[in-house]
């Protein structure tokens, strides 16, 4: 009697030469996956208790908690922030009026790498991409009638993450609320921004020196807060595989954990309020088996590598947000269709929060229409189509099985790779992770100019289109106002506090036993800006100047 598997096998003989009779009169479509279907073969080497399992439980590849979305949805988040700290305000409380049950800050570009709006360098810059903040007074008004005792906040910023934490800190101390009550997280991953994304400031040693006292400082003082969210995001972005994004961001996090447990820190008081930040990209089903297989390599790396021993340590959670690269500016409204479409990946593959983008961002920033809509995707998956009722719905899938082995022996490759370059750190010194991504992201733009892969209205279906109409423009006079405010509350603050703050910053940065957070924090409540509290550090430590060897 034949076993089940030479039963299969023999079946599937069959099926291949059917199929090819099939092929012989309708070709298939070029550049598709080699294999066309997948069997009980494909996932037999699966052990369910070791590599599957149950969520909640080690190796979390079904999910982190035991009854995921059935209890609570995923926190929904939209990203925002534009022109002034007041006008950003107006969108948060709209937001949260909607139904956000978070915030997402989006900083302009003279914020992410440290700079005051009045500075020449800000110049036309101040407000574009995101919200300006200077000082504590920016802060303020930021999150003006708005609790932070209550609201998740995370904010996308890295160089300067110890500043802005410390002025929501501040904050929230003003409004009566303690730092133990806060919940949110700080992007805080610089090395991504090396490999990847651009706005760093300090060089890679103090800059690891920065994260690792946010690390400290938070697990003593901040304890509900997400000290690091590693962003795989920026680097899929940048033209990553799917492989590439968690492989090289989970080598960023195994730094960032080496980093702490060599500055002294115990690996479970830190590793439970690490989190990560995924890119939900288009092809639906790679994108479940990415976030299936990441959750498992990073438990196993937390184990056996780091000797972890509280399982919140081993949980990779995560935010994941829907990918900008791919919203096209031809023919917008069909990005609704694709941010539906990766909001059901994120879902299926077990998210702890989503942002959604919005339709017209190919274009400019949102207007309010088009983030509802945005918010409103999520709310739709949510409350209508039955993917949150059910946890990991996807598991036993062959493909989706045979997909996450996939990507996960992918990723190990890579990880191993990099180990052997000697660490996160030292393979973007040494240009490889960057290389590796550039030439991805060129093979992804030769097939699409080639139409081997096919966008939807830019290479294929195109249609004669009228310009867009009613885009949110940022007025060019903010940068006027912003320089205006600036000067006004340096005029009215203790400018000898703020000089006395800045002198024992820089003496602290000076001594690379001190945690800076006290000292930044410090500054902050005299309402040293940004820019003054940047420069110092600029002045001990340097500036990174970017250079690879590609």
């Amino acid at each position: 009697m034949s076993t089940e598997k030479e039963k299969i096998q023999a079946e599937l003989t069959q099926y291949n030469a059917s199929a090819e009779k099939a092929i012989a009169r309708f070709p298939e479509r070029p550049n598709l996956p080699e294999q066309r279907l997948y069997t009980p073969l494909d996932i037999e080497k699966n052990d369910y208790a070791d590599d599957i399992g149950f969520p909640g439980v080690y190796p979390y590849t079904r999910g982190v908690q035991p009854t995921m979305y059935r209890g609570r949805f995923w926190t929904m988040r939209m990203y925002a922030g534009f022109s002034t700290a007041e006008e950003s305000n107006k969108r948060y409380r709209y937001l949260i009026e909607s139904g956000a049950s978070g915030l997402s800050c989006a900083f302009d570009l003279p914020t992410q790498i440290g700079y005051d709006s009045d500075d020449s360098i800000s110049e036309g810059e101040v407000g574009k991409v995101g919200v300006a903040i200077d000082s504590l007074a920016d802060m303020e008004i930021l999150f003006d009638k708005i609790d932070l005792g209550k609201v998740s906040t995370s904010m996308t910023i890295n160089a300067p993450a110890s500043v802005l934490l410390a002025m929501y800190i501040a904050v929230a101390e003003k409004q009566g609320v303690t730092a133990e009550q806060l919940k949110g997280t700080i992007q805080n991953d610089i090395l991504k921004e090396y490999a990847a994304r651009g706005t760093y400031i300090f060089p890679p040693r103090p800059s690891m020196r920065l994260i690792t006292n946010i690390f400290e400082y938070c697990s003593k003082n901040v304890p509900k807060w997400n000290t690091i969210s590693i962003s795989g995001y920026h680097i899929r972005e940048a033209g990553s595989t799917a492989a590439q994004e968690i492989a090289f961001t989970i080598s960023d996090g195994i730094a960032y954990v080496e980093a702490a447990i060599k500055a002294g820190l115990d690996v479970d008081a830190f590793a439970g309020r690490l989190s990560f930040f995924w890119n939900a990209h288009n092809n639906l089903l790679e994108e479940v088996a990415k976030f299936r297989a990441s959750r498992r390599i990073w438990a196993k790396v937390m184990k056996e590598r780091f000797n972890a021993k509280k399982p919140k340590s081993m949980m990779l959670r995560f935010h994941t947000q829907t990918a900008g690269s791919m919203l096209t500016a031809q023919q917008p409204n069909n990005n609704i269709v694709r941010v539906a479409l990766q909001t059901a990946a994120a879902v299926m593959g077990g998210t702890q929060s989503l942002h959604t983008n919005s339709r017209d961002e190919a274009l400019a920033l949102p207007t309010e229409q088009s983030v509802m809509v945005a918010l409103r995707t999520q709310q739709i998956v949510a409350y209508e189509s039955g993917l949150a009722d059910v946890i990991d719905p996807l598991a036993g899938s062959y493909y989706v099985e045979s997909m996450t082995d996939k990507i996960e022996a992918e990723a190990w490759d890579y990880i191993k790779k990099i180990d052997e370059i000697g660490g996160a750190v030292a393979a973007i010194e040494k240009g490889y992770i960057q290389k590796e991504i550039q030439d991805s992201a060129y093979k992804w733009q030769m097939d699409v100019e080639s139409n081997a892969k096919i966008i939807v209205g830019v290479n294929k279906f195109q249609v004669k289109e009228k310009p867009v109409e009613g885009l949110l423009r940022v007025d060019s006079s903010v940068g006027e106002k912003q320089k205006q405010k600036l000067a006004d509350m340096k005029a009215k603050r203790n400018n000898d506090a703020v000089a006395k703050a800045l002198a024992e910053l820089e003496t602290a940065c000076k001594d690379e036993n001190e945690n800076l957070m006290p000292y930044i924090l410090d500054a902050v409540r005299t309402y040293a800006t940004l820019g003054e509290i940047c420069g110092v550090m600029r002045k001990v430590f340097g500036e990174y100047e970017a250079h690879t060897n590609l």
